[in-house]
């Protein structure tokens, strides 16, 4: 096995990403066909114009196979992951809907894994959030959030967090699942990504940062949150694939940053933009947010890009599709 799983940093082979059209899993297919990978994406719709930008990408046209495919449809996941040595399962709904969001995402899972297991794929790499993660009343902001740490079913029960109450129990499913199986998983659990967009729509994590700039926000929260650039997302993905010793769970964060942090950077970047400078709540102590270590990541070699620079790329690319306009000044 480690000789075999040494070959995937350095030959092509076909790899399967599922949701190939989203955020995360555009910049991932981008990243393994600049690598030489043949690559297999699935998405609902292969004709439809919100996947077009995927065969702009360098290498497409000779590399790359768009597959209609379903997560409770088994038969298309068997077809869409034949003869794929890896798969990486990015297609995930981020919905508040618990109906919307937990069958798919844990019965889809579980699907992914025992399909992949069933055809003989080395290693499935699986996208699941720091949600599965903090989401715990023992955890506080004194707390460094590791690896080891879970989020606690209950309450995210209690607190109506369905996103993050789905994403737990899939990745429990998944790592049951490919226990059950023999399975080489490996998972990696991003904080809220940002950067540039590849796909033509927004995505939930990059309508966080636009309406600090568009005026609707007047002022911010006290919260604190953990971002990463969606490209060091996209790269730690293929480092655990690519290196033999990857096992377990790969919390993906560069830094936590209070929302007025984050509003001054941006005020500071692009002073043209109505971005708010007063806190919604000034009598609360400043929320401090979690620490999440990223050293598991940075042992196999990953780098992140500073916050600044992603939220000015973040920017940018809105800019540049025209989504967020460029005042006259």
């Amino acid at each position: 096995m480690p000789g075999e799983t040494k070959a995937m940093a350095t030959t092509s082979h076909t790899v399967c990403v599922t949701g190939a059209g989203g955020f995360i899993a555009s910049w991932l297919v981008k990243l393994l066909l600049e690598k030489g990978y043949t690559v297999r994406g699935t998405v609902r719709n292969p004709d439809d114009s919100k996947n077009a930008h995927l065969w702009l990408l360098e290498g497409a046209k000779d590399r790359l196979e768009l597959l209609r495919a379903d997560l409770l449809d088994c038969e298309s996941l068997r077809v869409a992951f034949a003869g794929c040595k890896g798969v990486f399962h990015t297609a995930s709904p981020v919905t508040d809907d618990p109906e919307q969001m937990i069958e798919p995402a844990v019965k889809g899972t579980r699907n992914v894994i025992n399909v992949a297991a069933d055809l003989g794929v080395k290693r499935v790499v699986f996208t699941s959030s720091i949600g599965s993660v903090y989401m715990n009343p023992q955890y506080n902001s004194d707390s460094v959030i590791d690896e080891a740490c879970w989020s606690d079913l209950e309450y995210c029960k209690n607190t109506k967090n369905w996103y993050c109450y789905g994403k737990m129990v899939a990745e429990q499913g998944a790592w049951e699942a490919a226990r059950k199986r023999g399975l080489d998983l490996v998972v990696v659990n991003p904080v809220l990504v940002l950067g540039p967009l590849l796909q033509p729509t927004l995505n939930a994590s990059t309508i966080h940062i636009l309406k600090y700039l568009t005026g609707s926000a007047k002022t911010y929260v006290n919260a604190s949150q953990a971002y990463v650039h969606v490209k060091d997302v996209a790269e730690a993905h293929v480092k655990v694939y690519e290196t033999p010793e990857a096992n377990g769970r790969y919390i993906c964060a560069e830094s936590t940053l209070h929302r007025g942090e984050l509003c001054r950077i941006l005020a500071e970047q692009f002073p043209e933009y109505p971005v708010p400078m007063r806190c919604k709540d000034e009598k609360s102590p400043l929320n401090r947010g979690f620490r999440f270590s990223n050293q598991k990541l940075k042992d196999i070699g990953m780098e992140f890009a500073p916050i600044s620079k992603c939220l000015s790329e973040t920017v940018k690319s809105l800019q540049e599709k025209q989504i967020l306009p460029v005042p006259n000044l």
